[in-house]
């Protein structure tokens, strides 16, 4: 069994980091530098060591050598900043990692106080070897983030977007969890419940703190928020504290994502988390549609607004409807019945459309907001976007069966079929013949590699018959591994071979086994054929004119 691979640990530097409040790249560079003990998982750890109620086997594998030592790191700040450490001893704000001075301190190892019970021992290593490793993990994390080479600004981009967050604090659910991670980090607990007992003052063994309602604990989080700020003194863990809360506000990917946000802090909420409201209002009104003039004319509004015409008659006009029917002075009843029985037809239909036309476009975003204004009768604009929140705080925690719940998305009928296919009509999940049971989806896994040229795309037809052959010999499906991958710029063309053209797929079948597959083909398969010997249940098949057989 082979040890972990880099991602794998990596992930593991993350889940710790984050949940202690240290900086990762520390994890990164004790496994770098300490290669050691051996571990039952077959790797080898970060140098940590049984100390105090710890047991051997509770730091024998990778995962438990990675939560120990970020244990270890929190407990031994602690100590520091006990003995007087103030924050340019324990962190380079120009530089935004740890200093030389701390690294160094880490790398002479740490004996734990006997009443830490969560800190083990840390054996000692080499000084240079450590801060090198720290230094070289920290600047790929920068260099793959694309941060500036000073990151001096983020001690007041913090501060200024903690002191924003009570003006925009909705009690929607990302924003309270962003609040009790900074409290929990902040407080440097293990889980929520401890930093709750600790924000009101109890203990963590009290019952009631489960019975709380999450709003009941909106004020005291954010009185605790506006206290971080006043007390903050640049600590890690104070810092990583309110880099958690900008993170999970601004609802960044990483950690440094949020860094590069704080050179423009803003703790202003996103109006795209309305959206999800938006599109529940849009996907309910087909069924409260009864006809009614007002109503009618809010979605005519919406059309309007929504492809930026000049005028309700030019909105009818391309609506297809005859707008002088319905403004004549002395109208035919039987005419206007017809003429409003169209708009309505054409109007519901540009609803319907909505959810898959709808870009995030600040234009298309306002047409809806304003429609749920006319709809509505609502005075302001305000008076919408609080419905709308009240309505992303329900779906948030509404049963799936609920009247509030987000209703199932429908799916779009797509265009007619076209007489022959091209790279800028395709239909993912239309099959590429006529009658077959093979989807552009399947040759361009799922639209990730789209065909930009003509003879790609009748390479891929021409293999979907072929191997529409093959489905039908078999007298099963194909399940497509691979199939159309276009070269990247600078490839050498022997690196994709013919699944570069789109005339090649690996497939498997359920039950059987490669060589199954490869045995009831071979006869009279004219192309290539091919089958590997560390994958026995896939399948190679092209279209090439040359009959060739292997085994990889």
């Amino acid at each position: 069994m082979a040890g972990l691979s880099a991602e794998q640990r990596n992930d593991y530097y993350l889940q710790e980091a984050t949940r202690t409040g240290i900086h990762r790249p520390i994890l990164a560079a004790l496994f770098a530098a300490q290669q050691r003990p051996s571990l039952n998982d077959r790797d080898t750890g970060l140098g940590i060591s049984p100390a105090n109620r710890i047991p051997l086997e509770q730091v024998s594998t990778f995962a438990q050598q990675v939560q120990y030592a970020a244990n270890t790191i929190r407990s031994m700040t602690r100590k520091l900043i006990d003995q007087g450490w103030q924050r340019d001893d324990l962190w380079n704000v120009e530089q935004g990692c740890y200093t030389d001075r701390f690294v160094m301190t880490i790398a002479n190892g740490y004996v734990p106080p006997v009443s830490e019970f969560d800190a083990a021992r840390l054996e000692p290593s080499d000084e240079e070897t450590l801060l090198q490793a720290y230094q070289e993990s920290w600047i790929a994390d920068c260099k793959t983030a694309g941060l500036p080479a000073s990151l001096g600004f983020v001690e007041a981009g913090l501060l200024q977007f903690v002191s924003e967050v009570p003006r925009y604090y909705f009690g929607i659910s990302y924003q309270r969890q962003a609040l009790q991670e900074a409290c929990r980090i902040w407080h440097q607990c293990n889980d929520w419940r401890s930093a709750q007992a600790i924000l009101l003052n109890r203990e963590s063994t009290d019952p009631t703190l489960e019975a709380l309602a999450v709003e009941a604990l909106d004020a005291p989080l954010l009185q605790a928020i506006q206290h971080y700020g006043a007390d903050y003194a640049g600590y890690p863990a104070q810092r990583e504290a309110l880099l958690r809360l900008v993170q999970w506000w601004t609802q960044s990917p990483d950690r440094e994502t949020a860094i590069k946000m704080l050179e423009f802090p803003s703790a202003e909420m996103n109006i795209r988390v309305l959206d999800p409201a938006l599109m529940a209002f849009v996907q309910r009104l087909p069924q409260s549609y009864e006809g009614k003039g007002e109503q009618r004319n809010a979605l005519t509004e919406t059309y309007r607004f929504w492809y930026g015409l000049d005028s309700r008659g030019t909105a009818l006009q391309e609506l297809g409807v005859d707008a002088q029917t319905l403004t004549a002075s002395h109208p035919n009843r039987a005419a206007l019945l017809a003429v409003a029985s169209q708009l309505d037809r054409s109007l519901l239909e540009f609803v319907k459309q909505i959810p898959v036309l709808y870009q995030e476009l600040e234009s298309q975003r306002e047409a809806l907001i304003r429609l749920v204004q006319l709809w509505q009768g609502l005075d302001s604009r305000d008076q919408v976007l609080q419905g709308l929140l009240d309505q992303c705080r329900r779906l948030e925690t509404a049963r799936r069966d609920s009247i509030d719940a987000m209703p199932k998305p429908e799916p779009w009928l797509p265009a007619p079929r076209p007489t022959q296919w091209n790279p800028t009509n395709l239909q993912l999940y239309a099959s590429i013949i006529e009658n077959g049971s093979l989807t552009w989806a399947e040759a361009t896994r799922g639209g990730l590699y789209r065909p930009t040229n003509q003879s790609a795309v009748e390479a891929i037809v021409r293999m979907a018959g072929l191997a529409q052959q093959v489905c039908d010999r078999l007298g099963r499906p194909l399940a497509i591994v691979r199939w159309y991958e276009p070269m990247p710029t600078g490839t050498s063309p022997a690196s994709r071979g013919r699944f570069a053209i789109g005339d090649a797929i690996t497939f498997y079948c359920d039950g059987l086994t490669g060589d199954q597959l490869y045995r009831a083909l071979d006869p009279w398969w004219r192309g290539g054929l091919g089958r590997y010997r560390d994958h026995p249940y896939l399948c190679y098949l092209d279209g090439h004119s040359d009959r060739s057989r292997w085994l990889q």
